[in-house]
């Protein structure tokens, strides 16, 4: 049977759920609209092509797009999975930061941190660019949390010392300044965008200057196996490839879209992987499993006591 407290957190668990969805139907909006310099209030959501005002009914998050089989109720162009995917993404996260922070101060402020960095990452990836309008209000108001952090122990926000924020801000942001000048000098082209500069800032002030090693370390991990797919991808592709078959030049020629293919992205002296949404899954990681990912780390690379291997065995 359950317990009032257990329906209390089921009820509030599917509200997160919902809530999430929500968001993440405007985060779609957001997606579309930021890097083409649109208004995202105005005006209503519209198909993106042929331009009918999308109703409620068919803007439910997720179940709309499954209801509509995947294609616009007008034009009946199909809709991309983008979007249940933004919003399937943004729900999951609300639910997980719920479910770690409870009825906490940290839920409403942990799920707006989700929802900012789903949208930098769907931006990123589609249009090589972090918006501005998140990182430069994220920045400040990280700070801002460790201070509400510094006067109210219960809030339960991992960064409780403003200085901690402080510290997360500038080392985060100078770190990824240093190594793009580093590259530039080594390599003769940028490192990163001073997008992931400002992100890696944000992400330090929301969550600590310990964070700032484990994200770019985690990160760049993650960057480094998927470049290494991508490159065998590429080359795969690249031998694959004939006139007669079509190449990407033909088929974005005849369908007016300039798309680069795998093989264009992975080739030598190309710089087409963003490096924003790797960050953004790095600090995911650290928010919900920060210290005991730390630990488990510390705990591999601790040097046995002698006394429980050595001497045993000499006796």
């Amino acid at each position: 049977m359950q317990t009032p407290v257990d329906v209390f957190n089921t009820f509030f668990l599917i509200l997160s759920f919902v809530m999430g969805g929500m968001i993440g139907s405007f985060l779609n909006v957001c997606i579309y609209r930021l890097p083409r310099n649109e208004s995202i209030v105005r005006p209503r959501s519209r198909c993106p092509k042929c331009g009918n005002a999308i109703a409620w009914y068919d803007n439910v998050p997720i179940l709309s797009w499954l209801l509509l089989g995947a294609r616009c109720r007008y034009c009946k162009q199909v809709i991309s999975g983008q979007y249940p995917l933004v919003e399937a993404i943004t729900a999951a996260l609300f639910v997980c930061v719920y479910w770690r922070f409870g009825t906490t101060p940290a839920s409403p402020i942990y799920m707006v941190l989700m929802a900012g960095l789903v949208l930098v990452t769907f931006v990123d990836l589609s249009d090589w660019t972090i918006p501005n309008e998140v990182t430069f209000p994220g920045v400040p108001l990280g700070i801002a949390c460790a201070v509400l952090g510094m006067f109210y122990p219960a809030s339960g926000l991992i960064v409780t010392d403003v200085f901690d924020a402080l510290i997360g801000a500038v080392c985060g942001g100078a770190i990824l300044y240093l190594l793009d000048k580093i590259a530039l000098l080594a390599f003769k082209k940028r490192g990163m965008g001073f997008g992931d500069v400002k992100l890696m800032a944000m992400l330090g002030a929301f969550l600590g200057w310990k964070s700032v090693i484990f994200i770019l370390t985690v990160a760049s991990l993650i960057g480094s196996v998927f470049g290494l797919v991508m490159i065998v991808i590429g080359r795969r592709g690249a031998t694959g490839v004939t006139k007669e078959e079509g190449g990407e030049e033909e088929q974005a020629e005849a369908t007016g879209h300039e798309e680069l293919d795998v093989a264009t992205l992975t080739a030598p002296g190309a710089h087409y992987l963003p490096f924003g949404p790797y960050l953004v899954v790095a600090g995911i990681l650290f928010l919900f499993f920060g210290e005991q990912l730390i630990g488990l780390y510390l705990g591999l690379i601790q040097a046995p006591e002698p006394s429980t291997t050595i001497l045993p065995i000499l006796q």
